[in-house]
């Protein structure tokens, strides 16, 4: 036996682990995620489980483990895909496992029982997968066929992603799952079934069905499309506890084996993906909606260098891509330089704009795609034009733009760029007032930490002042939140607290970093600020994900303004006491009893 039960939980036993050491090769499974070169005899690499710019990431073949003298991290090759992919052990086992050839016997019946919820939804889920799947071939499937062949859909493209059919029953996958010893309720966790009064009936019907499956193989979700005008046109599995919307990417189990230039192309929906795919851009994925998120992202990252976006051209697929842009350009490096947009014609979708043009027209858009920080360039500088009426106005702004959105050793190329866009000199944006105190732009050298010039040298900011201002730059909408329970006066700086208060004075129009921008554009000072919070480069400002992460900052900064509070009160009440008291005065019970609480309170 490769498996056993200990205590209720799953274990494998020693053999199946020295099978899987003996066969996996850590260096060319390590060596598939991270680019290692060759050290005496170890490999090196940067770390996948922290930001570096000097490899500090061993890989030791001899010895069959890793290690990071960076952060810490270390262990076997179970270890990395576990850490890599956040696996749970027998995961991560049965993932390598699968790689290796290596097979794990079935549980028994009984074992069955005891699994945990997630092995039972896998389960669940492999079951309908395959039910989905044969009745696609069967005679009830005839109208899911025709539809496929309506999309040009290939046989050997539907037995690759495992296309399958939901009869139109109520209870037809129910029974398949009951005969093969399912709980109903596992089922429904699932999103397989729904309860009803008369008991459990099936949650998809008369729908070509769509798997997802996780990158260690499991199916995790569905995607139902409805074959006529049925709404909504696509079914698609809720939250369950093996699979979260905006966490997966559908094809990625595929499309990862297929990567040979170190890009991946992101569609929108499953059948643009599939199009794709049939068409010989075996690289594509698709987000599954058009929220496109930085987790996705972070997992395509894995993977690949570079991300071609590629949404429909209408009003939400242009939404859409901005935001994806956005989301992308943050969770790539070099802020989005290896990220670049497809533009499709108006009224297109991948699936259509191939069918009707072909392969080799589709493979001229990816030549044509621009990088994503040319399209948020352009988005901005359109903000502008609308929104200054001379140039004296519009080459700070453009500068500051461009400072804030592009790697500093590409900034005279953007400035290029821009000049020629918004119909400025490229000299006007260098020598812009917005560029009258150099200090502000000039790089830090490592572990220097100078003064802040348009300060004065005992009116530092506060070590939170600098934070919130980077947090809410970044993410404007946050100020209605907080402009209340961090106010503007709790800011010792000048400068820092002016421009806060500006920024909240404005709160309920700013959406977006070139907003904050804008309404500094003739104050040189608050803009090289605000630009110098901006720079990727700059290592002492806090730097966060997503807006939840910020939030997060942003409360520790409100607790900690009302701690100072709170002992400031004491200091003041204290020192009231010892004056009452040293002019033989009795303390009233009101004061007193305030004393006490703080006192009570802050030794906590």
């Amino acid at each position: 036996m490769l498996q056993e039960r200990k205590n209720g939980r799953m274990r494998f036993d020693q053999t199946a682990i020295r099978e899987i050491h003996a066969r996996v090769d850590i260096a060319s499974f390590i060596g598939s995620y991270v680019q290692l070169s060759k050290r005496g005899r170890d490999l090196v690499g940067l770390c996948p489980f922290h930001s570096e710019r000097t490899p500090s990431f061993h890989v030791h073949p001899d010895k069959g483990f890793f290690k990071c003298f960076g952060c810490g991290a270390g262990g076997d090759v179970i270890t990395f895909v576990s850490k890599l992919e956040n696996l749970a052990f027998p995961d991560a086992v049965r993932m390598l496992a699968g790689r290796a050839g290596i097979e794990l016997e079935p549980e028994s019946p009984q074992a069955a029982r005891v699994r945990s919820e997630r092995e039972a939804i896998y389960e669940a889920n492999a079951i309908a997968a395959a039910f989905f799947e044969r009745k696609l071939h069967e005679s009830q499937g005839q109208r899911a066929r025709a539809y496929c062949e309506r999309r040009g859909i290939l046989a050997s493209t539907i037995e690759k992603f495992h296309l399958g059919y939901a009869p139109d029953e109520w209870g037809a996958l129910a029974d398949e799952l009951a005969a093969s010893h399912v709980d109903p309720l596992v089922a429904a966790k699932a999103g397989l079934l729904k309860r009803g009064e008369r008991g459990f009936y099936d949650f998809y019907r008369d729908r070509l069905m769509i798997p997802t499956y996780a990158s260690t193989g499991e199916v995790i979700a569905f995607g139902g499309r409805a074959l006529g005008d049925a709404e909504p046109k696509y079914l698609n599995t809720s939250t369950t506890p093996v699979y979260t919307k905006g966490d997966h990417v559908y094809a990625l189990n595929v499309a990862r084996r297929a990567i040979s230039d170190g890009t991946l192309i992101v569609v929108e929906g499953y059948l643009d993906c599939i199009a794709l795919h049939q068409a010989g851009f075996e690289n594509a994925v698709a987000s599954l909606g058009t929220s496109f998120t930085e987790k996705q992202a972070r997992e395509m990252r894995k993977y690949a260098d570079g991300i071609y976006l590629c949404f429909d051209a209408d009003a939400a697929g242009g939404a859409a891509s901005s935001k994806a842009i956005d989301v992308a350009s943050k969770a790539v490096e070099n802020a989005g330089s290896s990220v670049r947009v497809v533009t499709l014609p108006p009224g297109e979708d991948p699936d259509t704009f191939i069918r009707r043009n072909g392969s080799q027209a589709f493979a001229e858009l990816l030549k044509a795609a621009k990088p994503a920080i040319e399209v948020r360039l352009e988005r901005e500088a359109e903000r502008l034009e609308r929104g200054f009426d001379s140039p004296a106005k519009i080459a700070p702004a453009a500068e500051a733009l461009i400072r804030q959105l592009t790697p500093q050793i590409e900034w005279d190329r953007w400035r290029v760029w821009m000049a020629k866009r918004l119909k400025v000199s490229e000299h006007e944006l260098r020598n812009s007032p917005f560029l009258a105190n150099a200090a502000n732009f000039t790089p830090r050298s490592a572990g220097v930490r100078p003064a802040t010039r348009h300060l004065p040298q005992t009116v530092q900011p506060g070590s939170f002042e600098r934070d919130v201002l980077s947090i809410v730059l970044e993410d404007p909408e946050l100020l209605l939140e907080y402009k209340d329970r961090i106010p503007a006066q709790s800011f010792r700086a000048g400068l820092y607290r002016d421009v806060y208060s500006a920024m909240i004075a404005n709160a309920a129009r700013l959406a977006r970093p070139a907003d904050v921008f804008a309404i500094f554009a003739d104050d040189h000072e608050s803009v090289g600020l605000l630009s110098s919070l901006g720079q990727p480069d700059r290592s002492s400002t806090v730097r966060y994900e997503d807006s939840e992460q910020r939030r997060a900052h942003l409360d520790r900064v409100v607790e900690r303004l009302q701690l100072d509070r709170e002992r400031q009160r004491y200091q003041e009440l204290s020192s009231r006491i010892d004056e009452i008291v040293g002019a033989g005065q009795n303390v009233s019970t009101e004061l007193r009893d305030e004393f006490d609480a703080l006192v009570t309170k802050l030794k906590k």
